[in-house]
């Protein structure tokens, strides 16, 4: 914790007691400075931390005063926190080492059951390309990557009524390295992004290490985002970039509405802030109609969107994209710099798949069978739960986030159920700097069968042990 944090929690714990009341005016910041022993600089980060929060307001030639309770209560709700420093990549590399055990029951992995991924088409194409010479040349595949992908690709947002070129079109080595690539792009360190307080925790790990401040936007119980507290980042703070999740969300699973989304693009377009919109769920939604994108209400060309073959195709594919538009020189740049190039097999496959409606077909079986295991798995769950746990069911992708009797500690969890050969996924690594750590996220995309049935059983006994202690 910094400096400016430890003062802004003591002030805000004298707020809390009652020690200061409603109005009151708080020391000048040289009087505080000689009271606590901090700089000048450490007292002004500690009350503009504090103004940010609700907890304080300022008057201009004045000072600092303590907001009103009711006024405070509204800022908390709506008013993201302030900048953060990220450390989470500890955290993602000792969770990503513990559950690659063969053994283990995979209620935490990331990714779909790999068997319903797998497509004897895309392996058969596979292999055909593998016996052509011409499939492993670089040259064609080279960023901005092969040509015909990129038409392919181009060619389905058109579909969706977004105008789009081949030349808009950057292929990656997956989504996640579309998303890097993008923020690496247009953000340089100590720049301002702005993230959903709970979200995947790739985009934790990228603000850490390239050194960006971070401002959280608060879940919307209802809608699953606020725009009243994204407006108001964005009015307060200086911020260059956000990275936002908006179909299928991982980890809560929700689809935010279209008229949300285009609200959106008109607020990015009003204070001229970047989006990268990761996207890599789209296609797994279990209704009639695909979600629109953020992207399809964007004018002016401030929106990254980024999507992937390996959500509906498996790791083996990790293929990705970003429509980048006028930002595709940019985004070459780094990736000549870094991954160089994506698999000229695995591209020269995919456009052959994609281009004869195997994907398309495939796409239906994965849908079907992912909705139909959901299902499944969310009615043994509810049944099976106490009634103080909260499962967060959504018609699209393939996880359950599950909300615990509140002071208990998923993190705690997860530890004891790795004892016994069982994964999930804890709510720190996709919310680290938030104070309610009692959620879990299931990957609910497996066949329901006795192995499932007595991992959950174990969650359960963990739980009543827990509410007995």
């Amino acid at each position: 914790m910094y400096k400016f944090e430890k003062l802004a929690q003591s002030i805000r714990q004298m707020i809390e007691e009652g020690i200061w009341k409603a109005h009151d005016k708080l020391p000048s910041l040289r009087e505080q400075s000689e009271l606590s022993g901090y700089s000048l600089m450490t007292v002004l980060n500690a009350y503009q931390e504090l103004e940010a929060q609700g907890w304080l307001y300022a008057k201009d030639k004045s000072g600092y005063y303590i907001a009103e309770r009711a006024e405070l209560e509204i800022s908390q709700k709506e008013a993201p926190p302030a900048q953060e420093k990220i450390q989470i990549n500890s955290v993602v590399f000792n969770y990503l080492k513990d559950t690659q055990a063969p053994d283990i029951v995979p209620l935490g992995s990331a990714f779909p059951n790999p068997e319903l991924l797998f497509n004897s088409k895309f392996m058969q194409l596979l292999s055909q390309h593998a016996k052509r010479k011409n499939s492993y040349l670089n040259h064609p595949n080279m960023p901005p990557g092969n040509l015909e992908l990129r038409q392919i690709i181009a060619g389905r947002y058109q579909l969706q009524g977004i105008s789009c070129h081949s030349d808009d079109i950057v292929i990656t080595s997956g989504a996640l390295d579309s998303l890097n690539l993008s923020l690496q792009a247009l953000t340089q360190p100590g720049d301002f992004i702005l993230l959903q307080e709970t979200v995947f925790y790739g985009a934790w790990q990228a603000a850490e290490r390239l050194g960006l401040n971070v401002i959280t936007l608060p879940d919307h119980p209802e809608s699953g985002f606020d725009l009243k507290a994204f407006e108001k980042a964005l009015k307060q703070y200086p911020i260059k970039v956000c990275w936002l999740m908006l179909n299928a969300q991982n980890p809560i699973g929700y689809t935010v509405s279209a008229e949300i989304k285009e609200k959106i693009a008109q607020l990015l377009a009003k204070y001229h802030v970047h989006l990268i919109e990761d996207d890599v769920y789209q296609e797994l939604n279990f209704g009639k109609e695909k979600p629109v994108s953020v992207k399809y209400f964007d004018q002016q060309h401030l929106v990254l969107h980024c999507g992937s073959f390996s959500k509906t195709l498996g790791m083996g594919a990790r293929v990705g994209w970003v429509f980048a538009g006028p930002y595709s020189n940019a985004i070459q740049h780094v990736q000549l710099m870094s991954t160089l190039t994506v698999s000229p097999l695995l591209q020269n496959a995919l456009v052959d798949f994609v281009a004869h409606h195997h994907y398309e077909k495939h796409l239906r079986s994965l849908r079907r069978a992912l909705d139909q295991n959901k299902k499944r798995f969310y009615q043994e769950l509810k049944a099976r739960l106490p009634t103080d746990c909260k499962i967060h069911y959504y018609p699209t992708g393939y996880f359950l986030w599950v909300e615990l009797p509140t002071d208990m500690d998923s993190q705690q969890l997860y530890t004891n159920l790795l004892a016994q050969d069982i994964s999930i996924a804890p709510s720190l690594l996709f919310r680290p700097k938030h104070q309610a750590q009692n959620f879990i996220r299931l990957n609910c995309s497996f066949d329901w069968n006795d192995k499932l049935a007595a991992a959950v059983d174990q969650i359960v006994q963990q739980i009543e042990t827990h509410k007995k202690a």
